[in-house]
């Protein structure tokens, strides 16, 4: 079992640092934007579907 593990880690850990130097700071800044655009996007559209149906009834 330990080796199996030890398998495991070392194949994750490989992949990781293979990957990561391919992944560029713009990569990921490109990601954080979109990532708080669409969470402000989904905020806002459900505040205005709230407002809809409260003035509906």
């Amino acid at each position: 079992m330990r080796i199996d593990l030890e398998l495991r880690v070392g194949t994750a850990a490989g992949t990781l640092l293979s990957v990561g130097p391919t992944i560029l700071t713009y990569d990921i800044i490109k990601t954080i934007l979109l990532a708080v655009v669409g969470a402000t996007v989904s905020f806002l559209v459900s505040l205005f579907l709230q407002w809809v149906t409260r003035s509906r009834k």
